[in-house]
């Protein structure tokens, strides 16, 4: 794992609830023809993915209440709209309390028994592309590593997590987390914005258990300091690592359809990803 234990991998988190969140929220629906998305020169236009970007992101309105899925025939469409209801105003868990944890669990568990056993197998393009986070159970925590050990932060350690994505390649084996991080900065210098690429090698233990084994983290200032070179941190010694952070781990694919996935850390986190 990386030197720093604020970066993430799917068994490991950053969050602190009460930091305020550097980046706009998003709004999330199943695919749908009853949504009206309208631009700023007035033009409605067709969402085409499970995402619909709220306006400080995408510069666009949204007008409507969340429609029903539509296809009424897929028995997972509803109780994955229950799954994203949920989780939606949580601010991919920083915001959660014991009651929004349950009710998350719950909803996730009626979906992976309509969804059935996930096998990758001979489906391993499905994880293929770039996915979004949207709800991890461990970012209710008060600590940098989630369900891992980790220092608290707030007033100490000014940091605000932004958008966290995987970038999955079935062909190379290279599995990504990629995290933005804002870094407080004395007044009157600006915050430093930063993108931390967490780069693991994956492979696919079963039928949808996946492995994933930590290589290097690179730092990439963004904003005002993006002129900056990447800076490729040091990895701690396996010696000095504590016993919960070896730079591996594993979760288990417990839902998967082409636009939504299910996982389950090898700590019990619950995550759950769209496709970006």
């Amino acid at each position: 794992m990386a030197s720093l234990n604020l970066l993430l991998h799917p068994s490991t988190s950053l969050s602190h609830p009460l930091l305020p969140f550097s980046s706009s929220c998003s709004c999330f629906f199943p695919r749908t023809n009853s949504i009206n998305v309208l631009t700023p020169k007035g033009k409605h236009i067709k969402p085409s993915s499970l995402i619909v970007k709220a306006a400080a992101e995408a510069d666009i309105s949204i007008s409507g209440s969340i429609p029903i899925p539509s296809n009424p025939f897929d028995s997972t469409s509803p109780l994955k709209f229950n799954l994203l209801s949920a989780v939606s105003g949580l601010n991919r868990g920083l915001a959660a309390s014991e009651e929004d944890l349950q009710k998350a669990d719950a909803a996730a568990k009626e979906l992976e028994d309509a969804g059935g056993l996930v096998d990758l197998t001979d489906n391993l393009d499905r994880l293929q592309g770039r996915w979004k986070l949207i709800y991890s159970s461990a970012f209710s925590s008060r600590t940098l590593g989630g369900s891992r050990p980790g220092p608290p932060i707030g007033r100490l350690l000014p940091i605000t997590l932004g958008q966290v994505f995987q970038r999955i390649d079935i062909l190379s084996k290279d599995f990504d987390n990629i995290v933005d991080l804002q870094l407080g900065a004395p007044w009157p210098l600006p915050p430093l914005e930063v993108t931390a690429t967490l780069a693991h090698k994956f492979e696919l233990v079963g039928s949808s258990k996946i492995k994933i084994i930590f290589e290097k983290t690179t730092v990439k200032t963004t904003g005002t300091f993006s002129q900056l070179p990447p800076l490729d941190l040091p990895q701690i010694p396996d010696a000095l690592r504590p016993q919960s952070n070896r730079g591996s781990g594993d979760f288990e694919v417990t839902y998967l359809d082409a636009d939504t996935r299910v996982t389950r850390g090898d700590r019990g986190e619950l995550r759950v990803f769209v496709i970006a």
